[in-house]
């Protein structure tokens, strides 16, 4: 696994744990494509673009008062890493709590990520890029 993409990645799950947008993107290509799942894709599905990914996490954070992934688990998949993990969310306006499995997908190009493609479910990430659980 490159250790430079990995740092790249866990760096961006921090800044989005510290809902630091600007950080997050900072990681992230021009044409970054954010494709949501369940609870973050608030707006809509696929998020394209540094202006419309700020937009997600704005109306995330607006939704959710606490949305946290945590890693598990990380595997090299040659220009991407895919994170497993779990993710705890509280409503921001219900206050409802929620912890459950969750996984990430970072495609990689020149040091910044393209692509992300979140899951709310290992076996379905897994399936995504043909591995097995």
């Amino acid at each position: 696994m490159s250790h430079q993409d990995l740092e790249i990645v866990r760096s961006a799950i921090e800044a989005w744990n510290r809902r630091d947008a600007e950080r997050w993107l900072s990681y992230a290509a021009p044409e970054i494509e954010w494709i949501a799942a369940g609870p973050a894709a608030v707006e809509r599905p696929v998020y394209r673009g540094y202006a419309e990914a700020a937009s997600g996490f704005e109306s995330v954070w607006q939704t959710w008062e606490e949305f946290r992934f945590e890693e598990s688990e990380v595997r090299d998949l040659d220009g991407s890493v895919l994170c497993l993990g779990r993710v705890k969310m509280k409503g921001a306006a219900s206050h409802v709590e929620l912890d459950q499995e969750f996984a990430l997908h970072f495609v990689l190009r020149d040091s910044k990520f393209v692509t992300v493609q979140a899951f709310l479910a290992w076996h379905d990430a897994l399936a995504n890029v043909g591995l097995e659980e």
